[in-house]
């Protein structure tokens, strides 16, 4: 795929933008910077993200969210890479992702992958998949994972949902195929 990069509305990266929003369509979030593929997107920069480095410079950003974007990406840790050459020492990486049980994951032809508690624990070096695994340089630590943080149901799925937020290697262990939950958040810090 050939790399396409095209500046909105001749508008320039801020210098001292702070906030990023990868993918962030038609939904950007108030005094972010966004890119996307879409030229017909909120975004300030139309940029394949599958195609790195993003037009951007390092260590400029304080918060970088992805909300359902990375499971349509190719590389997910080749795009994890990219999120933390982006990150200022200890920002904020909030991904939305949905969740590998959902069927929502499986609906959706253009998802590429599908995200587990542990998805994150290889950048992670107090997970042991970090230092058995390691994949990348790339370092986050994993703060908070949520489930379906933005999505309400019935009282059923609440129950299920503070189960799961409770004690989420448990819930999917031994519940998540009984009740699948449909995302995860997972908020990371960029340890540099």
């Amino acid at each position: 795929m050939k790399c396409h990069t095209t500046m909105v509305n001749n508008v320039t990266p801020a210098p001292n933008a702070k906030v990023l929003d990868l993918g962030c369509g038609n939904k950007k979030r108030v005094g972010a910077y966004g890119l996307d593929i879409n030229p017909r997107s909120m975004a300030d920069i139309v940029h394949d993200l599958n195609q790195a480095p993003y037009p951007l410079e390092e260590s400029s950003f304080d918060e970088i969210y992805l909300d359902n974007v990375l499971e349509h990406l190719d590389d997910v840790v080749a795009t994890v890479e990219e999120l933390f050459r982006l990150a200022r020492p200890n920002g904020l990486v909030k991904v939305i992702v949905p969740y590998f049980r959902a069927r929502w994951a499986f609906i959706d032809p253009t998802h590429r992958h599908y995200f587990t508690v542990d998805s994150f624990s290889y950048f992670d070096p107090d997970h042991p998949h970090c230092s058995e695994y390691d994949y990348s340089l790339a370092r986050f630590k994993i703060e908070k994972i949520v489930f379906n943080e933005s999505i309400r149901r019935g009282w059923p799925t609440a129950l299920v949902k503070a189960i799961a937020n409770h004690w989420p290697w448990r819930y999917e262990k031994y519940l998540s195929h009984l009740y699948p939950l449909d995302d995860l958040t997972f908020y990371l810090r960029a340890l540099k």
